[in-house]
């Protein structure tokens, strides 16, 4: 039998996805979590082979953290899980982060279930599992364009806090955070910064 672990923030999508694995004969479902923390204390306690992990996962302690954030914790405390990235989200970005991560998988939620399933005994037996399209797309993005320090400043500004709170939570003057914010929206051709951080986040830029 493949142990598996569900962990996405919808009840619904949890407890389909379960129905449909249980009529696998190869399959057990042994848990579900609905959050970052409670998916690490579940790998943690019930050793899962396989988990079948969303990326827009919420997180109690850090409003910044997601699903990939939670692979990359439970890889380095039980590095034999395999981990499956399964998501509505097909951006390549996503799919660069979830493989420095260390997930073995990626796979967006409107794939065939026979897929699905091919998918998580391929990963059981060691092989990897990438959407082909993602992958392809993934390898034309290309290097960041922004500099570290926009990095980090988008990092900081994906909140939506202000000029001065960025400033102090990056030990910048609130001018220098502006000049950085505008010049990551010329790089990536935002009109604001929220679109700069969403089109940095989508092509894997942020972290």
């Amino acid at each position: 039998m493949i142990t598996v672990l569900l962990a996405d923030d919808q009840a619904m999508i949890r407890q389909a996805f379960s129905a449909l694995l249980q009529l696998e004969p190869d399959f057990e479902v042994v848990g579900q979590a609905g959050d970052v923390a409670e998916t690490v204390r579940k790998v943690a306690e019930l050793r899962p082979e396989v988990v079948l992990l969303d990326v827009q996962m919420p997180s109690p302690t850090d409003p910044h953290a997601d699903g990939i954030d939670a692979c990359a914790t439970i890889m380095k405390a039980q590095p034999t899980t395999k981990v499956i990235i399964l998501t509505t989200f097909g951006r390549p970005g996503y799919l660069r982060r979830a493989m420095e991560a260390g997930a073995v998988g990626y796979m967006v939620k409107d794939a065939p279930a026979e897929r699905l399933t091919e998918g998580i005994r391929r990963v059981h037996a060691g092989l990897r599992v990438v959407d082909p399209v993602l992958a392809a797309a993934s390898l034309s993005i290309g290097p960041s364009p922004l500099t570290g320090r926009e990095t980090e400043v988008l990092t900081a500004a994906a909140s939506g806090a202000s000029t001065a709170v960025i400033a102090r939570e990056v030990f910048l003057s609130e001018g220098t955070v502006r000049n950085h914010l505008s010049s990551a929206m010329g790089k990536l051709g935002a009109g604001t910064r929220a679109e700069a951080v969403r089109i940095a986040t989508e092509n894997g830029w942020l972290t």
